[in-house]
Formats: C-alpha cells, structure tokens, sequence
C-alpha cells in the first residue's frame, strides 16, 4: 500500500514538474529573443521599441520563481543537506520531515500572502505596457503553490519508501 502511494505522489511530482520545466524552458527562450530584440532594435534598427526591458523583466521574474518548484521536486533546494547526510535512519527522517513540513508551511503562507498582493496589484499598471501588475505579481502565489504541492508530494514520496529519503528524485 505504501509503496503504492510513494509511486502515484511520484508520478503526480514528476508530472507536474515535467509541465513547469518546459513552461520555464519556453519563457527563457521568449525572454532571450526578445532581450536580443532588444539589442538588435537599440543599436541597428533604432525602432524606439521601449518595451523589450520591462517585458524580460516580468519573464525573468516568473522564470525563476516557477523554477523553485523544480529544485522542490528534486530536492535541489536551499537546505540543511549537511547535516541530513550525517545523520542516518529514523534521525535522518525525522530531520527530512522536519525540514519539509517547514518548506511547506513557510510555501503555504508565501503564496497566500502572494495571492492577497496579486488582488491589490490589480490596480496597479505598468509603466509601459499598461498591464495590471496583478500578471507579474501572481507569479509570487503561483510558484510558492506549486513549491508547497512539490514539497508535500515530496515528502509522501519520501516517507512511504522504504529506503533513505535524501535524494531520491531524478
């Protein structure tokens, strides 16, 4: 039974982590052809296009908060990994746990603070693009949600295998 819980949480992990790393892999891209763009237009062209800064900007910011859910799934994360590796069995587990159920309350809070400046940032307009900051600012709940679900899978992964936890994604 618990083998089998540890294999659909790491199918969903891996899923999900799947879909963010292309979606990550896109927006880079995006953000370097237009970040070239811009270059190219600034000093060959010199069109006046005012907008490639801010729009890499806003790409960048959400490329690397969604990335922070990846690094969850792997375990890639900031971490106390040095004392985990000396530690070993129940110990080691109970630090992990420890240490995940931290990741995923400090996560939760993130993105419901995240969600309540996406809701003010709707007011709020680019300077440029005249957008609702409410599409930069959702990048702050949407990856903190998606770190907290990877961390949670995470951890069930982690604690229904039979072996050591440390480590384990690919």
């Amino acid at each position: 039974m618990s083998q089998q819980i540890s294999e659909i949480a790491d199918t969903i992990g891996r899923r999900v982590n799947w879909l963010v790393e292309r979606c990550c892999a896109l927006l880079m891209a995006v953000m370097v052809l237009v970040v070239w763009f811009g270059v190219t237009e600034r000093y060959f062209l010199r069109m006046g296009a005012t907008w490639t800064e801010e729009f890499s900007r806003y790409v960048m910011i959400w490329v690397a908060l969604l990335a922070i859910s990846c690094a969850a799934y792997r375990r890639e994360h900031i971490g106390l990994i040095f004392i985990i590796q000396r530690l070993t069995g129940t110990r080691r587990r109970i630090l992990q746990c420890a240490l995940d159920l931290i990741g995923l309350v400090f996560f939760i809070f993130l993105a419901v603070y995240g969600t309540s400046m996406t809701v003010a940032g709707q007011s709020q307009y680019a300077t440029i693009f005249g957008i609702s900051m409410a599409v930069p600012f959702a990048s702050v709940p949407v990856s903190a949600a998606l770190a907290a679900f990877q961390i949670l899978v995470t951890m069930i992964r982690d604690l229904t295998l039979s072996d050591d936890p440390v480590g384990n994604a690919s």
